[in-house]
């Protein structure tokens, strides 16, 4: 039996289901792991890596693992450092790419590396003013958004401005590609590139230079690419450079969740990596380990004939009742009935943490945001301030950090918590919203991290510890309710799900109208779905006016067989006063 820093095989291979354990100790040739929502696939990418660094397949330092996420790097780092595995180059696409161009540019360029611009729009009304074109704003975060999506799906400026016969907003197509001509010239002038030219800028520096090409591929051996259906094909280009004639490469995703193809996405890399090698090993992953089956049972026959569908079935058995739907008169009645379903779940003593609402787009959450404040409940809306960049909590660092200098004489834990009185901590949240209570909030969060410590802990490696989860952007749940769009919602969960807003012109969204579009809508449905691992709520509104919505063409695939249609709730929800419920209205942003 192998062991690697005091973990054996039998360790990593602990509480794997048998497509879970053929995936990890598949560490030779390349790699298609399908894996759907729920089924495990970190657990299997980092198990893997733990298992062919165990087996003396992999060296640590030779083993690149590609995320899309910062966030994602840092948990992947984290899980490894628990299976005793340390130096894995665990990053993004960019971060990776960067590190490399950045290296590599001094030598073969003998200067230094370009800067990277810090706003495309500001360069690109610098740009427009030096040929003598005034677009509005809008026009200008169009084109810039046009510029992002032509690089990463590898087209030229006149292969781009061909497909966009009408132009960009204000301007026509001869202006827009006048315009993208003088930002490049002017990025150029200043030795600056963009977000995007650091893949081209690194995939064009291997591909010319052999040297380059030599040191890279000497360096990394075997690679792991997370999330696999988001890659564009500048990333996949790219990943091919790295790899040159090496096999050593295993891609984890699922083209259900595809949900990024405005922004260059191609699932068709991940559906065609057979076609591309032809000896690979697929491995399917179908058990689900997050949600009960009537849930699943809704996210299966929403997805059924799709391209790359997988059926996912529930790993253990959970009492869960049958998803309901729910249609309700208008926009307000719907969040109304929403926040009384959630103040009820409260009262039933649900931990608030475990619950979100999930809307399509950001302007669904205005009218949720005044339901829930009229009811009491505390909310966090995902997108905003990150938790360690709130001031609360900068302030909270700084104070433990100048305290773990000074001799204590009460526990670690006793000692975190006098620190945060001393910042405004209390015993009870304030009895009302707003700045205050997102303020409590944030202070009673440290010390919940504080409260998850050994007592032996001292305040130094607490600070550290906060300091660590930072930078891998692992920040704590608040004791809330959240809010999320779809897409802020992908890869994560939460026990009870609420999914509103299921109309025509809503989800799908109003703007989706080729086939294409509309399966994207779809798939964004999906991830809401598979987002809830006990119960699931789905509600609708018909609006009102001339013309009201439809329900969504989506309950109509998804049949009535898996839902369970009730009755609209009461209007009135008034303030919550059940177990569990927060005792006034606060709403904060996060990412």
């Amino acid at each position: 039996m192998a062991r690697y820093a005091g973990v054996t095989d039998d360790d990593i291979l602990a509480g794997l289901d048998d497509a879970q354990r053929a995936a990890v100790t598949q560490v030779r040739g390349p790699l298609c792991v399908l894996a759907g929502a729920g089924t495990g696939k970190t657990r299997v990418i980092t198990r893997r890596i733990a298992y062919g660094v165990s087996s003396g397949t992999f060296s640590p330092g030779r083993v690149m693992a590609v995320t899309f996420t910062a966030k994602a790097a840092g948990e992947m780092r984290g899980r490894l450092r628990a299976l005793g595995v340390s130096g894995v180059s665990a990053r993004t696409f960019h971060a990776a790419a960067l590190a490399q161009l950045n290296h590599f540019w001094p030598i073969v360029a003998q200067g230094p590396a370009p800067t990277i611009v810090d706003s495309k729009v500001r360069l690109l009304a610098q740009a427009a003013s030096s040929i003598g074109l005034q677009p509005d704003g809008t026009t200008l975060r169009d084109v810039a958004s046009g510029i992002e999506w032509r690089k990463v799906t590898m087209r030229s400026v006149d292969a781009y401005a061909a497909e966009r016969p009408n132009g960009v907003g204000s301007l026509d197509v001869g202006a827009v590609r006048d315009l993208q001509l003088a930002y490049e010239r002017l990025k150029d002038e200043r030795h600056q590139i963009d977000f995007e030219d650091v893949l081209l800028a690194c995939a064009g520096m291997i591909e010319a230079e052999p040297r380059v090409a030599h040191a890279v591929r000497e360096q990394y051996r075997h690679f792991t690419v997370d999330e696999f259906q988001d890659v564009s094909a500048l990333q996949h280009r790219l990943l091919e450079l790295w790899l040159g004639e090496r096999r050593d490469l295993c891609v984890v995703g699922d083209a259900n969740q595809t949900v990024y193809t405005f922004a260059g996405a191609d699932a068709g890399f991940l559906l065609g990596f057979e076609r591309r090698h032809p000896d690979a090993v697929v491995i399917r992953l179908e058990r689900n380990h997050r949600s009960a089956q009537p849930v699943l049972d809704v996210a299966n026959a929403l997805m059924r004939g799709r391209p790359g569908a997988l059926e996912l079935r529930a790993a253990r058995e959970l009492e869960a009742p049958v998803p309901r739907l729910v249609r309700y008169d208008d926009d307000a009645h719907e969040a109304a009935g929403v926040a009384a379903a959630v103040r009820a779940q409260l009262a039933a003593g649900i931990d608030p943490r475990r619950i979100a609402v999930l809307y399509r787009a950001h302007a669904q959450s205005a009218e949720l945001l005044g339901a829930f404040a009229e009811a009491g409940i505390a909310v966090t809306v995902l997108g905003g301030t990150r938790f360690f960049d709130q001031p609360e909590v900068r302030q909270a660092v700084m104070a433990l950090r100048a305290a773990s200098v000074a001799p204590l004489e009460s526990s670690f834990q006793d000692s975190v918590r006098d620190v945060l009185r001393s910042l405004g901590l209390t015993d009870d949240p304030p009895p009302a919203g707003g700045a205050l209570r997102d303020a409590w909030e944030a202070r009673r969060a440290v010390l919940a991290l504080a409260e998850e410590m050994p007592a032996d802990t001292t305040l130094r490696a607490f600070t550290d510890t906060l300091m660590a989860r930072a930078r891998d952007q692992h920040e704590p749940a608040l004791a809330t309710v959240t809010f999320a769009t779809l897409h802020a919602a992908k890869g994560l969960e939460w026990d009870h799900v609420h999914l509103v807003g299921l109309a025509e012109g809503q989800l799908p969204i109003s703007y989706a109208r080729t086939f294409d579009e509309i399966d994207e809508e779809r798939r964004l449905a999906y991830v809401g779905i598979t987002r809830a691992a006990r119960t699931l709520s789905l509600s609708w509104a018909p609006g009102l006016g001339r013309s009201p919505r439809q329900r969504s063409r989506f309950l109509q695939e998804i049949g009535s067989r898996t839902l369970d249609e009730q009755p609209a709730r009461a209007r009135s929800v008034g303030p919550s006063r059940g177990a569990g419920a927060r005792s006034g209205p606060s709403a904060r942003r996060r990412t």
